[in-house]
């Protein structure tokens, strides 16, 4: 290789350092983290492996600092890379899907151990209400592919990427997950599983309409999966009994919620009388988060 050659190479870890930098300037909470995963994403590696990159040409350099920039106008990170994770696996997201957040995977690994831990002479029945992009769904069918998963999601955007996440873990030998469009407030919706689901998940639209949010939500997710009304409920009260509707006598439910709503979905779920065990869980940052509960009866 000649010198020329060389010199037009560009050192990596300068280029994510200025960055960084640039992401920090306007306002992005994870710069640094946002510009390795931009800078892997370039490149088609993992993360972890940037330090094997030592030089970059200029055309991969351009690619890196066009996405900066985009993410510097507050462009969600996981619309920049298409992907997001939930669990093991990973979905494809954009515009017209709400972007899995990583506060659901503690939600998630309850899940896993609620069937984990109850064990059944059938295959279990899990029901993702909201499903959105698929996320939790597919996740839970990736880690029990014994497990019967239905999910249901009542925007039609979003229901195309819950599809096509779904067809992509077919063709990679995943457990198939059965679909439906549907609303969760509808007292009959899924009816055919009524009294048959052993384990109901669900991260519906529960932000406060006066809530203050970040660019990269207000103005990218879709508004229809974020809000609950006034107070955040409005979904979730009403979907309540949809819940106790579903589950089997001893089957549990998980509901995601905002952070000032842990007391308020216990409450609905107490109040809806079918219920015992109802325990609120904190996320990472100690945060109400979600609240689980099991259907009364045996």
């Amino acid at each position: 290789m000649s010198n020329d050659s060389l010199t037009e190479r560009i050192r990596l870890r300068p280029l994510i350092v200025a960055a960084a930098t640039r992401l920090a300037e306007a306002g992005v909470g994870s710069p640094m983290t946002d510009a390795e995963h931009l800078a892997a994403h370039v490149l088609g590696v993992e993360r972890m492996r940037l330090a094997l990159v030592p030089m970059v040409d200029d055309d991969v350099a351009a690619r890196f600092e066009q996405l900066i920039e985009q993410r510097a106008a507050r462009v969600p990170l996981q619309h920049l890379t298409g992907t997001a994770s939930m669990g093991e696996i990973d979905l494809s997201v954009g515009p017209g899907v709400f972007v899995p957040r990583p506060e659901t995977e503690l939600l998630f690994a309850w899940a896993l151990g609620f069937l984990e831990t109850h064990g059944h002479a059938h295959a279990p029945i899990v029901v993702d209400l909201c499903t959105g992009s698929g996320a939790l769904a597919l996740a839970i069918a990736y880690a029990r592919p014994d497990a019967l998963v239905h999910a249901v999601e009542l925007d039609r955007d979003a229901l195309r990427w819950a599809r096509r996440n779904a067809d992509a873990r077919i063709a990679a030998g995943d457990t198939p997950i059965t679909l439906h469009h549907g609303d969760v407030t509808d007292p009959f919706v899924v009816s055919d599983l009524t009294a048959r689901a052993d384990l109901v998940v669900a991260n519906p639209p529960y932000i406060p309409a006066a809530a203050t949010l970040d660019p990269e939500v207000a103005d990218h997710d879709p508004h229809r999966a974020l809000f609950g009304g006034a107070d955040g409920l409005d979904v979730i009260r009403a979907m309540v009994p949809t819940v106790a509707r579903l589950l089997r006598p001893g089957g549990a439910t998980a509901i995601e919620h905002d952070d000032t709503n842990g007391a308020g979905v216990a409450a609905l779920l107490r109040r809806q009388g079918d219920f015992t065990d109802i325990e609120q869980h904190q996320d990472l940052a100690g945060r109400p988060r979600f609240v689980v509960a099991t259907k009364a009866g045996r």
